[in-house]
């Protein structure tokens, strides 16, 4: 349950629902499995799992949600190959090239009749709403499953005023800034990895992953107008991750001072384990996001 990725979205109005609430409008999009002609599936589910009844799962006013998509998988070079069978079988018969819409016909017709036989797959992503701190939380490694997720929320409420947030500074520059003069604030290290890019439109981009950061070889890339999209660090020996220029953060570990309090609860089964590992980890995010703001001068009123 512990989140990897963090992608993250202010709330501009208050959000008012309660667990209840939400509950019933989230229950209009439930998830239901892939229909035998329908390519996916999307839709809500218990966060908790298998064992788990209600779609939202409440713990000191942050409310996690799981949303689960299903697709069939209908590889695209086996489905052109039979389309092109079926295409040059079809003009031998009438003796003529078929047109355009004629070979889009097969396809279609074809993939109607694969749809049902094909294998399917699924996946959750999951999300947190902090009432309190005015945040959505998704643990989404791309920017394409987490505005999927908030669609999908949207279709339930109605609307949903989130967006990403918008700091002061730039995070490019201020990153920039830390790893050319190796000077962060006090509770924020540089770790091993980050990448750089040329400000030029299609510049190029260096990676550099498990290599001393303080070495001449980073500060030269850097001197030559190079900046910082992407770097590893660790929050307060409490958090490390891959931070990104739009604030998003990939790969997110939480560190031993953590994992002490996990361990020092005992939980009987799986739900209650749960609800004390996601009770944990939202209140150590709520304490995480705003100094992440201030490290970029604070958030950008709109």
């Amino acid at each position: 349950m512990w989140f990897k990725n963090l992608s993250i979205f202010r709330l501009t109005e208050a959000f008012t629902l309660s667990a209840e609430e939400l509950e019933q409008k989230l229950a209009a999009l439930a998830f239901r499995p892939c229909g035998p002609h329908e390519e996916s599936a999307f839709g809500w589910t218990s966060p908790v799992g298998k064992n788990g009844q209600q779609l939202v799962h409440s713990s000191n006013g942050f409310m996690m949600l799981c949303g689960k998509k299903e697709e069939r998988v209908l590889p695209s070079s086996v489905l052109n190959e039979l389309v092109q069978e079926k295409i040059l079988e079809t003009e031998e018969k009438q003796g003529r090239k078929l047109g355009k819409k004629e070979r889009t016909a097969i396809k279609d017709e074809l993939v109607f009749e694969l749809l049902p036989k094909a294998f399917t797959f699924s996946r959750k992503i999951y999300a947190y709403i902090d009432t309190k701190g005015g945040w959505i939380i998704a643990d989404a490694a791309s920017a394409k499953n987490a505005e999927d997720l908030l669609s999908l929320l949207r279709k339930c409420l109605g609307s949903l005023p989130a967006v990403p947030p918008n700091t002061i500074h730039k995070p490019a520059m201020t990153m920039t800034q830390w790893l050319s003069t190796h000077q962060t604030p006090d509770d924020i290290t540089i770790e091993d990895e980050c990448e750089l890019r040329s400000p030029e439109e299609a510049g190029g981009i260096i990676r550099c992953k498990r290599h001393d950061l303080a070495l001449p070889e980073i500060k030269n890339h850097l001197d030559t107008g190079k900046e910082v999209i992407k770097l590893a660090v660790n929050w307060a020996d409490r958090l490390a991750f891959i931070l990104d220029e739009h604030l998003a953060i990939k790969r997110l570990r939480f560190l031993d001072l953590i994992q002490d309090q996990v361990a020092d609860i005992e939980t009987d089964n799986d739900a209650e384990k749960f609800d004390a590992d996601f009770s944990i980890m939202s209140l150590e995010l709520s304490q995480f996001l705003p100094r992440l703001l201030e490290l970029f001068g604070g958030e950008q009123q709109a």
